[in-house]
C-alpha cells in the first residue's frame, strides 16, 4: 500500500489530518477529495500516527498502524487542572526505601508507559537497562565512589562544590547516599551520537518518574551515578552498553519508607512577558 489509505466512507473531509501533520505532506486535491500523501511523503513521514489518532471516523489508515490498533481515548478520563497541580506539586524525590523488590512486570509497566514520551523528529531513540538486583545496584555505588575519590584528587575544588567530599564520608561510614539503598535502578541510554537522545530520555525518564506514584513507587534522579557513568570506565564496562551508547538519565526505584504529608514550599516563577 502506499503511505496511507482513506476510506471515502467514513472520511468526514474535515482537513484534520491535514491540519496536524508535522511535516505537511498530507494534502487536498480539490473541496471534496479524500486526504493523499504529498510528493516525497514516504520519504519524510515519522510514523507519528497523529494522521490515524485525530480522524474521528477511523477513515485513514497508516501502512504502520491501523486505526483499530490504538487506544482510543477516553474523555471521561481526562484529568482536570486542580487534580493535575496537586499531583504535580505532591511529587516528592524518595530516598528512604523499603526493603521489598518491585516486581519486574512492574517495572516493565512503568517503561512501557514511558515509551509515549515525546521526542524530536519522532526519532524514539530511547533504550532501557534495569538493575534488578539490589546488590548490584550496592557493588555500581561502589564504584561511583571510587569514581568520586578520583575527582577529588584530580578536581578537588569542582568536587568539593558538589560535595563529593561528605558523599564519600557517609559512604565509607556505611551510609548510601549515592543510589540510597535503591532496590532497583533504572537508566535510559541511546547512540551518543543521536542528536536527539539527550531531550528524549529526559522526557521519557519524567514520564517514568510521575507514571510510577500511581503505581505506589518512588523514585529519585541518580545524578551522581549518572555523571559517573559518563565519566568512569570502571562503570561503563560494568554497564556493558552497547557500543557507541551513553546513559542519559538514571533513576532509583522502590517502595517509599515514609509518606509525605505536607507540600512543601517553592521560589515563585520569575517571568518576562514580550507581548
Amino acid at each position: 500500500m502506499s503511505l496511507f489509505v482513506v476510506d471515502p466512507q467514513k472520511c468526514g473531509r474535515e482537513g484534520m489530518c491535514v491540519a496536524v501533520c508535522p511535516l505537511g505532506i498530507i494534502k487536498l486535491k480539490g473541496q471534496n477529495s479524500v486526504p493523499v500523501p504529498s510528493d516525497k511523503a514516504e520519504d519524510l513521514c515519522v510514523n507519528c500516527g497523529h494522521c490515524v489518532a485525530v480522524c474521528p471516523g477511523g477513515a485513514l489508515t497508516h501502512k504502520n498502524m491501523r486505526p483499530e490498533q490504538c487506544f482510543p481515548i477516553q474523555k471521561e478520563r481526562v484529568i482536570k487542572p486542580e487534580q493535575i497541580r496537586h499531583f504535580l506539586c505532591a511529587r516528592r524525590s524518595i530516598r528512604v526505601y523499603k526493603e521489598q523488590p518491585v516486581k519486574r512486570e512492574l517495572l516493565a509497566g512503568l517503561i512501557d508507559i514511558a515509551r509515549f514520551a515525546p521526542s524530536g523528529h519522532n526519532r524514539q531513540p530511547v533504550k532501557w537497562l534495569v538493575i534488578y538486583n539490589s546488590d548490584e545496584v550496592q557493588r555500581l555505588a561502589g564504584l561511583v565512589a571510587d569514581w568520586m575519590r578520583f575527582m577529588l584528587k584530580e578536581e578537588p575544588k569542582m568536587s568539593k562544590e558538589m560535595h563529593m567530599d561528605h558523599v564519600i564520608g557517609k559512604w565509607e561510614a556505611g551510609s548510601d547516599i549515592i543510589c540510597r539503598n535503591a532496590p532497583h535502578l533504572i537508566i535510559a541510554h541511546a547512540p551518543a551520537t543521536e542528536r536527539t537522545a539527550p531531550a528524549a530520555c529526559t522526557i521519557a525518564m519524567t514520564y517514568l518518574e510521575l507514571a510510577a506514584v500511581s503505581f505506589g513507587l518512588g523514585t529519585c534522579w541518580a545524578g551522581f551515578f549518572n555523571a559517573a557513568a559518563t565519566l568512569w570506565p570502571p562503570l561503563q564496562q560494568s554497564l556493558g552498553l552497547p557500543d557507541g551508547h551513553v546513559g542519559f538519565g538514571a533513576m532509583m526505584v522502590g517502595y517509599p519508607k515514609f509518606q509525605y504529608h505536607r507540600i512543601p514550599l517553592r521560589n515563585e516563577p520569575q517571568i518576562t512577558w514580550h507581548i
